[in-house]
């Protein structure tokens, strides 16, 4: 595993909020959030037009603040959404963001 997943217990909710205030990494939690349960991704195929050092930022923040998990897999990584994790943490928080982004046309647009 790739260091800097904190434990379910040391998620802060400011931290979270601070990752999720980026279309971008809002954008690559809405694809996650897709998936099906055990499900991963690779960091390649998330927002493909973006450079190589922009994504890892973003896979960074979202990482370290308890988003998301990532392990390494070969030459690339694969991200999965800790939905489980945020779910035990801050109850309904997840779902209340994706049903808000799906129900906002304005975040639609900055996040498609």
């Amino acid at each position: 595993m790739i260091p800097n997943h904190p434990e379910r217990a040391q998620i802060r909710l400011e931290n979270l909020l601070t990752a999720l205030g980026n279309p971008l990494r809002l954008a690559i939690v809405r694809q996650l959030a897709q998936l099906a349960e055990g499900e991963e991704r690779s960091c390649g195929s998330l927002l493909r037009d973006q450079s190589k050092s922009t994504m890892t930022h973003h896979w960074r923040v979202l990482r370290s603040s308890g988003v998301i998990w990532q392990r390494p897999a070969g030459r690339e990584n694969l991200l999965s959404l800790r939905r489980d994790d945020l779910e035990a943490r801050f109850p309904g928080l997840l779902d209340a963001l994706l049903s808000a982004m799906e129900s906002d046309a304005l975040t639609q647009q900055t996040t498609a």
